[in-house]
């Protein structure tokens, strides 16, 4: 996992098209991050492994292995925060991606504008279990919320979140979430009751208003219930509120 420091925030840039490749790096530089690219991705996969950046941007349409398959292969090294992409205008495209563990998508030809707003925004999400040496990637339970001030605990049965450490657990077992699957589940159940529309999500662990990006919610409420071990055909622990949006299922007292 990555546990760059606030200040020392670390990018990767995928882009098989110089000049694009270029505009990117020159973007996240100017915010701070310090930046390598690669033109491939299997190259990008490698820097991912070796520089374990903050921030992943990686083009669909990659040489070689795609930008799907270079999006899982990247899931299995780090949390970090993937933007995927993308010449083309397809859905399925979008979906996929999302569904492979991407937390944002952009279209060709965007604005640096639109491109330093939506990374603004996810760095915006609270990061604090990062603050502390070791306190995201060490070993065995979460500390109890008395051995830190302020500590955060959720539990919702048997789920438990430590907001501040960022790791989720279902019984003893610890869930691998990505960053945007663990702020929506944080974001559930502070306040299990509510029922959160598509829009509300996407202001609060998106922090956008733009009404046409709800397929990123359902796509990653889908991820999130598959990762809590819910089958399509059972109630689970997010229940979908017809019309509306999600929220909490209750649980029986």
């Amino acid at each position: 996992m990555s546990q760059a420091t606030h200040g020392e925030r670390r990018a990767v840039v995928v882009e098989d098209d110089e000049d694009i490749r270029s505009l990117i790096e020159f973007t996240l530089t100017t915010q701070g991050f310090e930046v390598r690219a690669a033109e491939s991705g299997l190259d990008g996969v490698e820097l991912v492994r070796t520089f374990d950046p903050d921030l992943v941007t990686l083009d669909l349409g990659l040489p070689g292995i795609d930008g799907i398959e270079t999006c899982r292969r990247i899931r299995e090294l780090t949390d970090a925060y993937v933007v995927m992409i993308t010449a083309r205008d397809d859905e399925i495209d979008r979906l996929l991606g999302l569904e492979t563990g991407a937390d944002d998508f952009l279209s060709k030809p965007f604005s640096v504008r639109e491109l330093k707003a939506r990374v603004n925004a996810m760095f915006r999400r609270p990061r604090r279990g990062y603050d502390t040496a070791g306190s995201a990637a060490a070993g065995g339970a979460p500390a109890p919320a008395s051995a830190v001030p302020d500590h955060e605990v959720l539990e919702h049965g048997p789920l438990r979140v430590d907001v501040d450490g960022r790791r989720a657990f279902r019984g003893g077992d610890e869930l691998a979430l990505t960053r945007t699957e663990f702020d929506l589940l944080t974001e559930l159940m502070r306040t299990p009751a509510r029922v959160w529309t598509r829009e509300a999500l996407l202001r609060s662990v998106w922090g956008t208003d733009w009404a046409t990006d709800t397929h990123l919610v359902e796509v990653h409420i889908g991820n999130l219930r598959r990762k809590l071990g819910e089958a399509p055909t059972t109630a689970g622990f997010i229940r979908t509120v017809r019309g509306v949006g999600y929220r909490m299922e209750a649980l029986d007292a």
